[in-house]
């Protein structure tokens, strides 16, 4: 499908991710991945902090409010908390997450899966998309969210290699 994978290696799709345990039978599923040069703890509190703004194109999907460039300190996500927010407004709910390890929620009917992957001196943060429906707008969608992925998980490496 158009628009599936970026960043990712074919052993990385074929990975099992706690979205999957959800999705058993998914329409439609997408992968996004990226080498972050900081370790797993530096990486985990800036994708836990996607509850607070989208980090991706503020302008489209935050009401033109910036995403945080410093770390707030929030606590721990936990199950039930919003998953993030736009133009200040929660959407979406964590479904599960283990800390410094993955962060699963679900947004608009739309399944995914944060997991980081501890490669010594790296990180790399991965990303998988899966639905139940939606077989006809699963391109479009997949399309749609490669931008806004891309441009999300660019901007939490460039927040986490700058320490």
């Amino acid at each position: 499908m158009i628009g599936d994978r970026w960043g990712v290696t074919n052993a990385e799709t074929s990975l099992r991710y706690p979205c999957d345990d959800l999705v058993l039978n998914p329409a439609w599923q997408a992968w996004r991945g990226i080498t972050i040069n900081a370790s797993r703890d530096v990486v985990w509190p800036w994708v836990a902090q996607i509850r607070l703004a989208p980090y991706s194109y503020d302008w489209i999907d935050n009401g033109g409010r910036h995403s945080p460039r410093e770390l707030q300190g929030l606590a721990e996500p936990k199950v039930g908390d919003p998953f993030s927010a736009t133009a200040g407004r929660p959407v979406g709910t964590i479904l599960a997450v283990e800390p410094g390890v993955h962060l699963t929620a679900k947004i608009l009917g739309v399944h995914m899966s944060y997991v980081l992957e501890d490669a010594g001196q790296t990180t790399r943060l991965l990303l998988k998309l899966a639905a139940h429906n939606g077989r006809a707008l699963g391109p479009l969608f997949a399309v749609g969210d490669l931008v806004m992925a891309r441009k999300q998980l660019l901007n939490l490496k460039e927040l986490a290699e700058a320490g």
